[in-house]
């Protein structure tokens, strides 16, 4: 410990067998410790050491206990333990990463859990329940500052305590075993502090203390469930008994089913002589058989993996952690919590909710302080529900508002889930909690539905007409199923989501039975991108024609006359852009296309004398004295012309909002309005693979899932596969494989309603197998709702060429996959040599070998494989010989002119106009104003001019300008990466290497990088072309890819599956076909990349 520090502490007192005896200097030594812990550093080195020397067992704990009487001493010493105790994340910020820091942080954590230890001992509450007591006691008129700062600090002194994490690897406790939270409880209730609580929350003139209050109370009730607290001190209900006793059946059978496998494990020979089996029909690595060295009884659970070493996850891709599982405490503590619950419902609940929430609204709490309400929230009114439900105890969160204020949450969480990735597991947290506050409203208002009480009832139908109305409430279960993500949110959840879902839908199809005509609020989004709004109509001459015709009739009933509103409103042309008038003249020219084609003849009439006055040279627009009868001729010439566009138009759609995603850039108009409901519609919108995989990710589980939770499951698919008569969904093989898992456990029995289901699914596929011979194909793949009528009703012809062209991926990826080692690549042949030999002998002189070379090679591949098969057939002996070649001419003109002067100058401009904008934080043209004689002549030189043009300057737009200009639109970073262009290179080559390559000015380094992506876009383009010819084949059903196409199909049609040999001789006929058929988008940073590579 500090010297400093150690002498502080050595004036506080010391400790002689029970009695404390204190110095003199004792409350001078207490707030100097404070001081010390204001000026600490960041690995809260103060804090270890004071926690080392057990300062708060040994000195302050005693202090309060015995010198209380001292109101100036015992309130600096409840100071400096609040400070000590407060959380460690609040000291860290967050669990550091840094292997020095967390073991900081740990043993910060370490000092904490013996604070709490020390605690929990009822002396310490009795003074700390008696003085809170008496500043309670006093009026308001009589309690000072002080008495409210020593009141606060008390209830965070034990909000402290409490947070408290509890350490299992040290206690080692078993449930019904008194934790040492436990011990703090039971201290707390002998003191009377928890009467004290619940007046704080009850009392009107101690409201400000409510979220105090609310945190004490959830951290009192950490451990605990509603359930547990309920049946404590009740004999177990016959539901528990059967539950319990299903749950044991199970495990008999599994046991039983055990033992059985071990007999039949024994063989009745040695184990050395078990024999050695070929397993007919499953190849092994090479062309032969399989090989089974061991017992016949393990052979129907042989698999290929057996032996392998099992794949590492990534991390980003594990599933995401379990929280912490819940302890039942001891039965003393249960009981009081029991009593607890029952008098804070009955007289504190309705009244501390609304504060609470009233100060959520209105934003004087804390950050992240709405957990503890959703908290409340559902703890308190499933307790509720469990112990005799009373509507009138939780009448404050009955209510619409509290299903929009929690659906308000849940949206926000997720939506920060996705933003704030660092804090992703505390965010999925968080919609865990609001999930499960929104499913005890809804139990909640099922329970109201089943009280005997009229006027409940009739409360409960006012709440469900609501929520059901609405249409946010109605798809908040859609959009969570379609989002969920199992790396991010845990089982736990999924669970919770499944089992809301269910309850919500049992519920809406109860509602929807006794009503005929259920209308709810239907709303559409228009959405448009940007300020577009661009018709999507076809521009085939009859189209046109038609359109014309309509517009031709609008104008010569209106006798060519415009309003005067609609004269004012048109403005041709942006005078705030950086286009240039002539720019905007083209785009003037389409928006009065698309105006036509919107068939809106007055509004394009207007926009062509707008612009007939804006730009008359040239009589573009037309002449000043143009007749009606001209003018309607030059707008039907516009309407056939094919103008360009900057930008291909997007349609404005309007479509029903699922719960989609929007772009940033989309603008959208809500429209809302009413519909009929129709139950089996909304149940449709479930009919997703979406939807369905988290499902299925839930009844992986099944063993280990609740009854109920199963059960949820089954109905979900029930509805899908017979109400809806979608079963042909569920066909897919993961799917298939969790049913045979399912009807092969030994404890099937137990899961009665899983095996008819899946019984059932088998039957109906086999039964479409039997007409529909692709369903086997089928079954490789996750169907949406079109996908399933084609497989049940018969395909179309674009339905049977997508799934011919799928399996053909399918079994060339098989191929290239299985039947190729990983890593390598189809071998050179002897006419592929032959082909390259040529090839490097015709282009051998040119500038450009390895391009010209790449573009005439017929199998497609790499730049690094072409130069490492030139190196090994001799042609080069090092790769520099395959480099471009730049003639001497065309090097160094720019400096040889005498531009170095110039190009410094532009230099400058740029490293200033870039300093500039960083510090006004404001992007403005900038003119490039020449002040010397020889930078006027270099922006009159067609070299300099060029090179500004590929820096992306601006030249003069009109007669009005006379200078170059920076434009705006140019980033801080992409002006000093020009400028630092600019500079010449140290690096470049020297000596014999100058004479071939040179020293490359800035413009021949522009000029290069665009004719290597001109290169690399040519390649593109020729493989986008071959890609377009095979497709055009394979749209008319060429003999070669219809005999592929039936090979495949009736491969998958027959019985016994085909040999590797089979499949081998099959894909390799067209083997060249995979690399055009499947072009590769390149980029021209790869193929520098290699090069690079291949250099070191």
């Amino acid at each position: 410990m500090n010297c400093e520090l150690l002498a502080t502490c050595s004036a506080l007192g010391y400790l002689e067998g029970d009695t404390y005896h204190k110095e003199t200097d004792c409350l001078e030594s207490v707030k100097d410790l404070i001081r010390y812990l204001r000026h600490e550093d960041d690995t809260r080195d103060v804090r270890q050491q004071l926690g080392a020397g057990q300062i708060v067992q040994n000195d302050l704990l005693p202090i309060i206990i015995q010198h209380g009487q001292d109101k100036a001493l015992f309130d600096a010493s409840v100071r400096l333990m609040v400070n000590l105790t407060q959380p460690a994340m609040l000291c860290f910020g967050k669990v550091p990463d840094d292997p020095v820091f967390r073991h900081h942080f740990l043993q910060v954590t370490s000092h904490l859990q013996a604070y709490k230890e020390a605690f929990a001992t009822e002396s310490v509450f009795g003074i700390l329940s008696e003085t809170l007591y008496n500043l309670l006691q006093l009026d308001w008129e009589q309690r000072q500052e002080e008495d409210n700062l020593l009141i606060e600090r008390i209830l965070l002194l034990v909000r402290n305590v409490l947070h408290v994490p509890a350490d299992p690897c040290e206690e080692k406790k078993v449930d019904d075993d008194a934790s040492i939270h436990d011990r703090l409880l039971w201290a707390i209730h002998m003191s009377g502090f928890d009467d004290l609580v619940k007046f704080l929350a009850s009392a009107q003139s101690e409201q400000q203390w409510s979220m105090h209050v609310l945190e004490i109370i959830s951290l009192m009730f950490r451990d605990q469930t509603p359930e547990s607290l309920v049946s404590a001190g009740q004999a177990r209900s016959a539901e528990e008994k059967h539950r319990d006793s299903q749950e044991l059946e199970a495990l008999r059978q599994k046991e039983q089913a055990e033992k059985r496998s071990r007999t039949l494990q024994r063989g009745n020979r040695h184990s050395r002589f078990g024999g050695s089996y070929v397993i007919k029909g499953l190849k092994s690595i090479g062309d032969k058989d399989v090989i089974y060295h061991r017992n016949l009884n393990n052979f129907k659970n042989y698999t290929h993996d057996t032996g392998k070493s099992v794949r590492r996850v990534p991390k980003r891709n594990r599933q995401a952690k379990e929280c912490k599982e819940k302890r039942r405490s001891a039965l003393n503590v249960r009981l009081f919590l029991r009593d607890f619950c029952v008098d804070f419902l009955e007289n504190c609940y309705n009244r501390l909710m609304y504060l609470v929430k009233e100060s959520l609204i209105r934003e004087h709490s804390q950050q992240h302080d709405e957990t503890y309400y959703l908290w409340a929230l559902s703890f308190f009114m499933a307790f509720n529900r469990g112990n005799g439900f009373r509507a009138d105890f939780v009448s404050e969160t009955m209510s619409t508002r509290a299903f929009h204020f929690i659906e308000r949450n849940v949206t926000n969480y997720y939506e920060m889930m996705l933003t704030d990735r660092k804090e992703a597991t505390s965010w999925s947290r968080r919609m865990h909690l609001a999930l499960k506050a929104y499913q005890e409203l809804l139990l909640t208002v099922n329970e109201m539905d089943r009280s005997q009480d009229e006027g409940i009832r009739q409360s409960s139908n006012v709440i469900k007409s609501n929520i059901f109305y609405l249409m946010e409430y109605r798809e908040i279960f859609l959009t969570l199923l379609r989002k969920f993500d199992e790396t991010r949110q845990p089982h736990s959840y999924l669970k919770d989501l499944v089992e809301s879902t269910h309850l919500f839908l049992r519920m809406l199809e109860r509602f929807c039975k006794g009503r005929k005509n259920l209308m709810v609020q239907k709303v559409r989004r228009k959405r448009s991108r940007g300020d577009k709004n661009l018709p999507s109509q076809e521009t085939n001459p009859e189209a046109l024609a038609a359109t014309w015709t309509i517009v031709e009739e609008e104008l010569r009933t209106s006798g060519f006359q415009l309003s005067e509103s609609l004269t004012e409103s048109i403005v041709p042309f942006d005078a705030t852009s950086e286009t240039p008038l002539e720019e905007q003249r083209t785009e003037a020219m389409v928006r009065v296309k698309d105006a036509l084609l919107a068939r809106l003849g007055p509004e394009a009439l207007g926009l062509l004398r707008a612009a007939r006055e804006v730009w008359p040279e040239g009589d573009v627009f037309g002449s000043g004295d143009v007749e009606p009868e001209e003018e309607l001729e030059l707008l039907k010439q516009i309407l056939h012309a094919n103008l360009p566009r900057s930008s291909p138009p997007e349609p404005v759609v309007e479509e029903e909002d699922d719960g989609v995603e929007i772009e940033e850039e989309e603008l959208e108009s809500v429209q809302v309005s009413e519909t009929e409901f129709n139950f089996l519609d909304f149940i449709k919108r479930f009919a997703s693979p979406n939807i369905v995989r988290p499902y299925l990710i839930l009844l992986k589980s099944y063993s280990k899932n609740l009854p109920h939770t199963n059960h949820c499951i089954a109905r979900m698919l029930h509805r899908l596969a017979v109400d809806l008569k979608m079963d042909a969904l569920l066909f897919q093989l993961s799917v298939f494989n969790l049913f045979n898992k399912i009807l092969s456990d030994p404890a099937a029995a137990a899961y009665r309603e899983l095996v008819t289901f899946g019984k059932y699914m088998l039957n109906r596929f086999f039964s479409l197998a039997a007409q529909n011979n692709k369903a086997y194909v089928e079954l490789l793949f996750w169907k949406n709702v079109g996908a399933v009528r084609e497989m049940t009703e018969g395909y179309g012809k674009d339905g049977f060429v997508s799934l011919c062209f799928v399996v053909c991926v399918c079994v060339f990826y098989v191929k290239f996959t299985f039947f190729t080692k990983e890593g390598e690549t189809p071998a050179w042949t002897e006419e592929e040599e032959q082909e390259l030999r040529k090839l490097y002998e015709e282009h051998r002189h040119s500038e450009d070998v390895l391009g010209n070379v790449m573009k005439k090679l017929t199998a497609k591949r790499s730049r690094a494989r072409v130069v490492d098969k030139l190196l090994s057939m001799g042609l080069v002996t090092e790769r520099r010989e395959l480099y471009k070649k730049r003639s001497r001419n065309a090097q160094g003109k720019i400096h040889e002119d005498g531009m170095s002067g110039p190009l410094l100058w532009l230099q400058n401009c740029l490293n200033r106009t870039a300093n500039d904008r960083e510090e006004d934080r404001l992007s403005q043209p900038v003119p490039l104003v020449p002040l010397t004689e020889t930078t006027e002549e270099a922006m009159d030189n067609r070299s300099f001019q060029r090179l500004l043009r590929k820096l992306g300057m601006r030249a003069p737009a009109n007669e009005q300008e006379s200078f170059w200009r920076i434009p705006a639109k140019i980033s801080i970073s992409q002006l000093r990466s020009s400028a630092a262009a600019l500079s010449p290179r140290e690096d470049e080559p020297r000596g014999g290497e100058e004479e071939e390559d040179g020293a490359r000015s800035p413009t021949e380094k522009l000029q290069e990088n665009e004719e290597e992506e001109e290169e690399v876009s040519g390649e593109q383009r020729a493989q986008a072309l071959r890609a377009l010819l095979l497709a055009r084949k394979r749209k008319h059903h060429t003999t070669e890819k219809t005999g592929i196409i039936n090979t495949v199909l009736s491969l998958c049609a027959e019985d016994e599956p085909p040999t590797i040999t089979e499949m081998d001789a099959h894909s390799d006929a067209d083997s060249d076909r995979v690399d055009i058929s499947a072009p590769v988008k390149r980029r021209r940073k790869m193929v520098l990349i290699d090069e690079e590579e291949d250099e070191d």
